[in-house]
């Protein structure tokens, strides 16, 4: 989190004001009918993959006004309003919309791109097991591509290990290998990180020397700093943390499409202090 050392452009704009309200709103209505009718409005705007059943092409949308609760919800709005508000106040509501949306977009695509490349390693794993299967490759795959099954498949591998000829352990992996994927994509993906990292990445190209103050640890860094190591962050974990529950290729999504869409503009303005 950061900490302006002074306060440039006054109040919160319309546009910005209106965004962080709709996700709030959201956010409350979600909690609303699951607590009264029992249904999770996630899995109808949260984005899931496109190879999932419960896919439909608003959701590349809808998914960036959701969010899994308060925290996820609270940073992401924090870091909108701290730095959206100096970016429509310097743009225009109608070119800082066109530029939210973009990164927003453009995060749910390197994601599901990213994505399609993980699943489709995950079917090549999966049928050279149908091919072979044995209890040792059933433990391989579980353990890189499906981490969440690891702790309760170990039973089960050490039965089938003590029996190797019976049939029926081979078909149950099959079946389960199944049931994983299929887990997999049908988990859907919320947030406004992607467009939010997108705007972080428009204000240190904007205002790349001015210092923003850190709150932990509490420090002066420069913006062109503080977005170059974010971006390195999410590029590290993206490639080491492949199935973490944060989705770090959207985040670089937002920022990459949030660059090609500055330079596209050719904006003048390149010194701000």
């Amino acid at each position: 989190m950061f900490n302006f050392g002074f306060n440039r452009f006054g109040g919160t704009p319309p546009l910005v004001k209106n965004l962080i309200l709709i996700n709030v709103v959201l956010l409350v209505a979600t909690w609303a009918l699951k607590a009264r009718f029992g249904y999770d409005l996630t899995n109808k705007l949260g984005l899931f993959y496109v190879g999932s059943p419960n896919f439909h092409p608003y959701q590349l949308i809808t998914h960036m006004f959701m969010h899994g609760g308060l925290t996820h919800i609270f940073f992401n709005m924090f870091a909108l309003w701290m730095f959206g508000k100096i970016l429509e106040s310097v743009w225009g509501s109608k070119r800082f919309f066109i530029y939210y949306m973009v990164t927003g977009l453009g995060a749910a695509a390197l994601h599901m791109f990213v994505m399609h490349l993980q699943l489709s390693n995950v079917e090549t794993a999966i049928q050279a097991f149908n091919n072979t299967p044995s209890p040792e490759l059933f433990a391989s795959i579980v353990k890189k591509h499906f981490d969440f099954a690891q702790a309760s498949s170990v039973g089960f591998v050490d039965a089938w290990s003590v029996d190797l000829n019976n049939s029926a352990y081979a078909a149950q992996a099959t079946q389960a290998l199944g049931e994983y994927f299929n887990y997999l994509i049908n988990i859907p993906t919320v947030g406004a990180s992607g467009a939010v990292y997108g705007v972080l990445l428009a204000f240190g190209m904007l205002f790349p020397n001015t210092e923003l103050m850190l709150l932990f640890p509490p420090i002066p860094i420069k913006a062109k700093w503080m977005v170059i190591g974010y971006g390195s962050l999410e590029l590290y974990f993206g490639l080491t943390q492949p199935g973490s529950n944060i989705a770090h290729f959207a985040h670089l999504g937002g920022m990459l499409f949030g660059f090609f869409l500055i330079k596209y503009w050719n904006t003048k303005r390149t010194e701000f202090y």
